[in-house]
């Protein structure tokens, strides 16, 4: 499939960078990233210019990349600072660097023409660094194109089947949903509130309520990257009051960072914020394994479902209801943004 360029998208959780390099591949471009002395993530193409060696697997020398093949040596800047056997550098020894934004404690890298790049026009996900939220976060790699990932988390109904023991129910799928877009902004809602519902493990464990729940799910996707799942979860009844704060329900802000890595292979980094139970280890670790064996559920399936994809005749006619309004939206939101910036080549 075809990726919107000129976009902003997650390339690693901000925990992941350090003085260590790391390797990324964002929309078919291979990327290494790493920490000055300073503490500023940089973004690098990971490849010498001299004979393409992946410098992730080069080494740092201070704020410097040393080739681990020739030792062409990089600064942050991605200019060639030394080249061997020779005093002159040649003046098209350099790599790309991209520009990088630490936000939210998510890195972001700009993938496109570096004068187009505007740090504003980032999504926030701010429960991600508030002291007020414990958070726990991880990222899976899919053998899947990146539109799966964003179908399976625009239509929450799979819950029910694919989730149950963790976080489905039957309400989930039985609830019908409202769409709305925003299109000067470019933002797809989509809400689910139920009234009277079944409290799967995922909360009845980590919140300690007993018995039913009204809980409403309401999802902001952000294309083409960012994915919002506000979550309140509050005894059979208890709505939130007309005024003040909702101090009689527990809240999770789940974020999904949806970054295609190649055409058929995609990056789904997640987290989960909450503002109950901020100082239990045991909540956290729960969390953390619950939600990490949710997304290798849908991991598993998307896989499954991509090669599938890639099997079939052309041509094959989907059928849609009414649950797919939200990922329908979305698609159109990421084929118009495909369509007004410039097309990255699949690889």
């Amino acid at each position: 499939m075809e990726f919107a360029r000129d976009q902003w998208y997650v390339a690693a959780h901000g925990v992941e960078v350090g003085r260590d390099l790391l390797a990324r591949t964002v929309l078919g471009e291979p990327l290494v990233l790493y920490r000055t002395g300073a503490g500023e993530a940089v973004a690098l193409a990971d490849r010498c210019v001299h004979r393409r060696f992946p410098l992730s697997q080069s080494r740092l020398d201070g704020d410097t990349v040393v080739c681990g093949y020739h030792g062409f040596t990089y600064d942050p800047t991605g200019a060639c600072v030394f080249v061997p056997g020779q005093q002159r550098i040649p003046r098209t020894a350099r790599v790309a660097a991209y520009p990088v934004v630490e936000q939210d404690s998510l890195v972001w890298v700009w993938i496109g023409d570096r004068e187009r790049a505007d740090p504003a026009t980032i999504p926030r996900a701010p429960w991600l660094a508030d002291p007020r939220y414990a958070v726990v976060r991880g990222m899976a790699p899919l053998d899947a194109r990146y539109g799966l990932l964003v179908d399976n988390l625009m239509d929450l109904s799979h819950e029910t089947y694919l989730h149950g023991g963790y976080i489905g129910t039957p309400e989930v799928a039985d609830t019908p949903i409202t769409t709305e877009v925003d299109e000067d902004r470019g933002v797809v809602h989509v809400s689910r509130h139920m009234d009277d519902a079944e409290c799967p493990p995922f909360y009845a464990r980590s919140t300690g309520i007993q018995g039913r729940i009204t809980r409403w799910q309401d999802i902001e996707y952000h294309p083409p990257c960012l994915y919002l799942l506000h979550s309140r979860i509050a005894p059979q009844g208890v709505y939130p009051p007309a005024e003040g704060e909702d101090s009689a329900a527990f809240h999770a802000e789940i974020v999904y960072a949806i970054t295609p890595s190649t055409a058929h292979s995609t990056y789904d980094f997640w987290a989960v914020a909450r503002d109950f139970a901020v100082d239990d280890e045991s909540v956290s670790a729960y969390l953390h394994q619950s939600n990490h064996t949710v997304v290798m559920q849908d991991v598993a399936a998307l896989n499954v479902l991509e090669r599938v994809i890639a099997a079939e005749p052309e041509r094959y006619q989907e059928l849609s209801i009414n649950i797919d309004t939200g990922g329908l939206a979305a698609r159109r939101l990421l084929a118009r943004l495909v369509g007004s910036g410039t097309v990255g080549a699949p690889r």
